[in-house]
């Protein structure tokens, strides 16, 4: 059996259902594969971090007015390093901004745009796995095992969505990696005090730590550590696993009263080169893997999506996937993608570390960001919206 579609979405997380909501009605024919059954259940634990960026792309979707009343918003980032001097707050009111991100749950966040999905009549097949995508000079072939069956699909342009997943053996493309031989801890944790709207990022030898606010005294926390400490951590009990965090913390927000939903897992910088093939586009973690400081992988992912989407919509029927698009697109990513992974890779390499001398010029780094409004605001609208804001 085969069929044809215009567009082959391969992934149907955050970043697929973005991408298809932001095409639906513009008379293409798509088809989503997504080779869960299921999303998670409501009690997932794991929490995004969106920018104000993503926020304004949801709106447009019409999906945020459903994740409002749960989203916490971020309105100060407060930036520190352990045991030296030197720190900056960035603040939402000072750049004009109601918040600068907000953190929702991840089971919140796919199952209003999986509704969302459904409204908009779009076909999604779950359970759908891909086994093999072969990029052909007219279109490209989406190979899908789904249930006992098996068949081919052929797209004008197939779009990969799925974490890289499906990609093995696709000829002309190559995905480097820097390994950063640490992992991250990531847990909901409860504090004795409000958190204020307050998010965290304190910079330690071992990597940093974020706590980003998540209701009225929650916090989704990230903990940076090498992977032999991420595992002790995580075999912990919880009295001694939120008295070790306060000890690596401080006490900003008093003692850490409750921990849930601990997991680890490794950290690298993946990404791959290049991001098209003939009729193929990669987008989100399939196409950059960032390290989690500073939050900005996931929104990277959803400004590919979106972007994807307008240059499709600009797009006749009759060109889509041709290399002109596909140029179009790799060149209206590259400073946003090539920016963030610089971005996160230099905090990374520069904050997580003790080398002699460095931890006063990196105070005075911090200390000289506080004291210059114009900077801040910098930093500020290019974490919300990117290299292009």
């Amino acid at each position: 059996m085969s069929e044809t579609a215009d567009i082959v979405i391969v992934g149907g997380g955050p970043v697929g259902a973005t991408l298809a909501l932001a095409l639906a009605g513009s008379g293409l024919e798509i088809v989503v594969l997504e080779a869960r059954e299921h999303f998670e259940a409501p009690g997932d634990t794991r929490a995004i971090a969106l920018s104000d960026g993503s926020r304004l792309i949801l709106q447009r979707l019409g999906v945020w007015e459903e994740l409002v009343g749960d989203a916490t918003p971020i309105r100060t980032i407060h930036v520190s390093q352990k045991g030296r001097l030197g720190r900056s707050l960035l603040r939402a009111e000072e750049s004009g901004r109601p918040a600068l991100g907000y953190v929702v749950g991840y089971a919140e966040l796919a199952a209003a745009l999986d509704r969302a999905l459904k409204r908009s009549g779009i076909r999604m097949l779950r359970g759908a796995r891909v086994s093999h995508l072969a990029p052909e000079p007219g279109s490209c072939r989406v190979e899908v095992e789904h249930g006992a069956e098996y068949w081919a699909m052929s797209a004008a342009l197939a779009v990969v969505a799925d974490g890289g997943r499906s990609l093995d053996g696709v000829q002309g493309l190559k995905r480097q990696k820097r390994e950063y031989g640490q992992s991250a801890v990531v847990a909901r944790v409860e504090a004795e005090l409000p958190h204020g709207g307050v998010a965290y990022e304190r910079f330690t030898p071992d990597g940093p730590v974020a706590l980003l606010p998540w209701g009225k005294r929650a916090f989704a926390l990230v903990w940076t550590a090498t992977p032999e400490t991420a595992e002790r951590l995580c075999g912990l009990d919880d009295a001694e696993f939120l008295a070790q965090l306060h000890t690596h913390f401080g006490d900003r927000v008093g003692r850490f009263t409750a921990v849930a939903g601990r997991a680890t897992f490794p950290l690298k910088l993946a990404w791959m080169r290049p991001t098209t093939a003939q009729h193929m586009a990669i987008i989100g973690n399939a196409a950059q893997t960032l390290h989690p400081v500073a939050g900005q992988g996931f929104n990277l992912g959803l400004r590919d999506a979106w972007e994807l989407a307008r240059l499709v919509r600009a797009t006749p029927a009759a060109e889509l996937g041709h290399e002109a698009m596909l140029t179009s697109y790799r060149n209206a990513r590259r400073m946003d993608t090539g920016g963030g992974m610089v971005f996160t890779d230099f905090l990374v390499r520069v904050f997580s570390n003790d080398w002699p001398g460095f931890g006063p010029l990196r105070g005075a780094g911090l200390a000289a960001l506080e004291l210059c409004q114009p900077a801040r605001d910098f930093v500020a609208r290019k974490m919300s919206l990117g290299a292009r804001g």
